[in-house]
């Protein structure tokens, strides 16, 4: 064996032993109840039978197909489900969108030097420091139908002329989950791409300079090509939080049909009707849905990267 290989052996080896430890509690606290999870979609486990052991039902939780009324049940033919998914992915895409173009403005304009950066730095984290659920609960109180400042300000601007429900109006309510999320995420967003910006060679800015290229031009043909790595990452950061999104919901508005994501619905089915087994399913069903997602964008990602 060669030094080059002995010593690529040795290091492969260091590294399983560093993360062996890691590796271990990973699987303790994400990977068994993941499987746990999984096991208990393909049973019958209720919470009203905790003195009964769960009896293996096969896919009956995801799709059967009753002989008695000729119809199908379980959480694949459910239209609240399917709606759900739709909120969820309605949800995700709004609000990276948004947040993506929103954090690439703020951090393009936190990394040009001027007095009080570092304060400015600070205060644009504060509404991604503070917990979802104290943020939503603010948010509910700002965005009242009777008492909310939201609605005050925009009747003494002439925007509306009467307070309009934000949080159990239909046509609001998905509105009123966005900004609040906006609000809350941008900073996240904007703190990773400033990360990445922080790292970009100032050579290029100064030939660019000197050359007379135009801003504009520089910022396509430079700035962004050299962030987007760091720029997929945030997307799959907040894209994997966002098809999760369950407390800014849950405490804006409450379970609602016309609001109810993936993760409200299984934890609607879990706790509020007992159903382990079917919500258990459900939570599978979100997790293969989030796990492909990824895989899917790191795939393209890689393949863009590789093309260029």
């Amino acid at each position: 064996m060669s030094d080059s290989a002995w010593l690529s052996t040795r290091r492969r080896r260091d590294a399983w032993i560093f993360l062996l430890p890691m590796l271990i509690v990973l699987a303790l606290v994400a990977a068994w109840p993941l499987l746990r999870t999984i096991w208990l979609s393909f049973t019958d486990a209720n919470l009203l039978k905790s003195d009964q052991q769960p009896k293996w039902v096969g896919l009956e939780n995801y799709i059967t197909h009753n002989a008695t009324d000729g119809r199908w049940y379980g959480v694949l033919v459910d239209p609240q489900w399917w709606k759900s998914v739709k909120n969820t992915f309605l949800f995700t895409v709004v609000t990276v969108s948004i947040e993506t173009v929103l954090g690439l403005m703020i951090a393009l304009v936190l990394n040009r030097p001027f007095w009080g950066r570092g304060l400015v730095r600070a205060a644009v984290l504060i509404p991604w420091a503070i917990p979802t659920v104290v943020s939503a609960r603010m948010w509910r109180w700002m965005l009242n139908d009777q008492y909310g400042i939201v609605n005050h300000l925009l009747m003494l601007l002439n925007v509306i002329d009467h307070p309009l429900a934000w949080t159990t109006d239909s046509k609001l309510f998905m509105t009123s989950v966005v900004i609040v999320d906006v609000w809350k995420t941008t900073p996240f967003m904007a703190l990773l791409i400033l990360a990445a910006l922080q790292m970009l060679p100032k050579e290029c800015y100064e030939a660019a300079q000197i050359d007379g290229v135009h801003p504009l031009k520089v910022f396509w043909r430079v700035t962004l090509p050299l962030i987007r790595p760091a720029l997929m990452v945030a997307v799959i950061f907040r894209a994997l939080d966002a098809l999760r999104v369950f407390d800014v919901i849950y405490v804006l508005t409450g379970i609602q049909d016309q609001s109810m994501t993936m993760s409200i619905y299984a934890r609607q089915q879990l706790i509020d009707f007992s159903e382990i087994g079917y919500g258990s399913a459900a939570s599978t069903l979100l997790f293969f849905i989030i796990a492909l997602l990824t895989i899917l964008y790191v795939a393209l990602g890689r393949v863009n990267l590789e093309g260029d």
